[in-house]
């Protein structure tokens, strides 16, 4: 209970506080501390001196396929296919899209994070997924106005063909089938690096059945050999404990990395594994808070920083993510479960940013397809992918195709 003698000195002291804060002048009334994860990394309107006016933004279908087109009041145009969307279609057309409209494009840096201010009640992967999309379209519009790809708007391409490793795998199969399947994906793609899947996926400790991990890792590297780089991910199916267990017999094996070993929320768990193994741990792929990468990097989470391009909103957030590691010598390799036009982002992104991985994620599980209705059309030779030189992200869509979709949203 306050007395009146404590009253009149809270009083007091609270007059006080406003008159300091009135005397404060105008520059440090307004100051603002911004962290250096949110520092610009690109100076585009350097590089494109007019500006680039959004207009309209659309969201397309044909079949289960989605495109996000981004027009320009001059008439200019980037296209892009998006990964999942569906269930976010409402926070794509009510919440991002109409942030963009009338804005300049080459200040992509700033939107991304105006438009989280104005939402980051409702960040989440089914937020930033949006963004991403905008932000991806947005990029691929501004290079072709600036007639230069992503990757030279985004820092300058330091290469341009992108070594991958086989990833898809699947726990509905048994250790032998699996097994057999990246034989094939070998021998069609020439890659040397596969990834599989192991554990049961957030299932605390239990495998996909019995025994299945065990068999599948051993006879991974019996039947391809020791030449061939091996990596495992988990989808966080373990604690601590059964972590570091399954992680030294990776080490036994020679395994290159251990994705994900405990559920991606159980911090502490993860850092627990990576402290007791030799074998690189990566994670980070439901990750999309810039504080939490960096305090996972600074603490020794993880070695391997492994963001999603789609899930972490897109280009710019994970360009800030590639610098966090770099700054603590941590390679970074984006999480990526897209093939052909929508993997082209993951293509771009490695092209220009110095800190990526030897090898970037590709999924396989069936022999590679040509498609008629866009162009290249990504098929991995000698285990690399080339990077399109084309403006934006180098895909061209075949025009008919799309003139035959479906406008799902529109926002002008």
């Amino acid at each position: 209970m306050l007395t009146r003698r404590a009253l009149l000195k809270l009083s007091a002291g609270a007059g006080i506080g406003v008159l300091m804060r009135t005397n404060l002048s105008a520059a440090e009334k307004v100051k603002r501390v911004i962290p250096d994860y949110e520092k610009p990394l690109f100076d585009l309107p350097a590089k494109i001196k007019e500006p680039v006016t959004i207009e309209s933004i659309e969201l397309l279908k044909r079949g289960g396929t989605y495109f996000v087109r981004t027009k320009s009041k001059s008439g200019a145009a980037g296209l892009i296919q998006t990964k999942q969307i569906e269930h976010f279609i409402p926070i794509f057309e009510k919440l991002v899209a109409p942030h963009f409209i009338g804005k300049d494009a080459r200040r992509i840096e700033t939107l991304v994070d105006e438009v989280y201010v104005a939402n980051y009640k409702n960040a989440g992967l089914p937020f930033w997924c949006p963004l991403a999309y905008v932000e991806q379209s947005s990029l691929d519009l501004v290079g072709k106005v600036a007639n230069k790809s992503v990757g030279e708007l985004l820092g300058g391409v330091i290469r341009k063909e992108i070594p991958v490793y086989l990833s898809g795998s699947g726990r509905d199969a048994t250790a032998e089938e699996e097994v057999d399947v990246y034989v094939r994906g070998i021998e069609a793609t020439g890659c040397k690096t596969v990834k599989f899947k192991i554990g049961g996926r957030m299932s605390r400790n239990l495998d996909a059945y019995p025994g299945r991990t065990d068999t599948l890792v051993k006879l991974a590297r019996r039947r391809l050999g020791d030449d061939i780089t091996l990596y495992a991910d988990a989808n966080g199916s373990y604690n601590a404990q059964k972590g570091i267990e399954v992680g030294k017999m990776l080490e036994a094996l020679n395994f290159a990395f251990f994705e994900e070993p405990c559920p991606w929320e159980e911090l502490t768990e993860t850092q627990a594994v990576t402290k007791a193994l030799d074998i690189p741990v990566a994670c980070g792929e439901q990750d999309s808070s810039l504080w939490r990468f960096q305090w996972m990097m600074k603490n020794g989470v993880m070695d391997i920083v492994q963001p999603d391009i789609n899930y972490n909103g897109g280009f710019i957030r994970t360009s800030r993510v590639a610098k966090m590691a770099a700054a603590v010598g941590m390679k970074i390799v984006p999480h990526n479960t897209q093939t052909g036009a929508a993997s082209v982002n993951i293509l771009q992104f490695a092209s220009c940013t110095p800190n990526a991985g030897a090898f970037m994620e590709y999924p396989w599980r069936r022999p590679q397809q040509i498609q008629s209705w866009f162009s290249p059309n990504f098929i991995v030779k000698n285990g690399r992918l080339s990077v399109p030189e084309g403006p934006g992200f180098g895909v061209e869509f075949d025009p008919d195709y799309i003139s035959k979709t479906e406008v799902v949203a529109k926002i002008t």
